[in-house]
């Protein structure tokens, strides 16, 4: 699997397939975000695993190989520090899959990291799953990933009401996609 480094300046940006031990991250992030973060995530807290469940699906997930896997994991990481996470579902091995993204550290966000970090993870995926489109559906009211996706080359598909995953509650999401087909 490849490493991708970004150097701009003085920042380092390596995204890269997710380690199991690095799947904490994410756990804690959910586990110790404020209601009002959930919410702007669009994410229902009683539909959380309990921290020692999700490890166990984690380590369930890792045991396959790549392609069986209902979720790619990828790290971002920021002057070798973990910086944020993005994970792809709904995936059609060859045709499709959704991705999520997720900057962790809050005093990392809204810095134009998030734009490089999606750009390479974009590629990743491409080239793991041999996808032919990349769609991501973000709460449509939370401003930062619907930027960030634009602005990372994302095209605007529409607006419209779903639930988008099984954390999630019903919502409006807006749907973009990259399509390479």
């Amino acid at each position: 699997m490849k490493l991708i480094v970004h150097k701009d300046n003085q920042m380092t940006v390596t995204v890269r397939p997710m380690t199991l031990h690095e799947t904490a991250m994410i756990i804690e992030y959910f586990h110790a975000a404020t209601p009002e973060h959930l919410e702007m995530l669009g994410v229902d807290p009683s539909r959380l695993p309990q921290a020692s469940q999700w490890q166990r699906l984690y380590e369930q997930m890792f045991d396959q190989p790549v392609e069986q896997r209902s979720s790619l994991l990828v790290s971002w990481l920021y002057n070798d520090r973990f910086l944020g996470f993005s994970t792809a579902d709904k995936i059609r091995v060859g045709q499709q899959a959704n991705m999520h993204l997720h900057i962790t550290d809050a005093s990392q966000r809204q810095q134009g990291i998030g734009v490089a970090c999606v750009r390479q993870t974009v590629e990743l995926y491409f080239q793991i799953l041999k996808l032919k489109q990349l769609f991501c559906e973000p709460n449509a009211f939370n401003a930062a990933p619907n930027r960030t996706l634009q602005k990372a080359g994302f095209k605007y598909v529409k607006t419209h009401m779903t639930v988008p995953g099984p954390l999630n509650f019903h919502q409006a999401v807006t749907r973009w996609v990259i399509d390479r087909g």
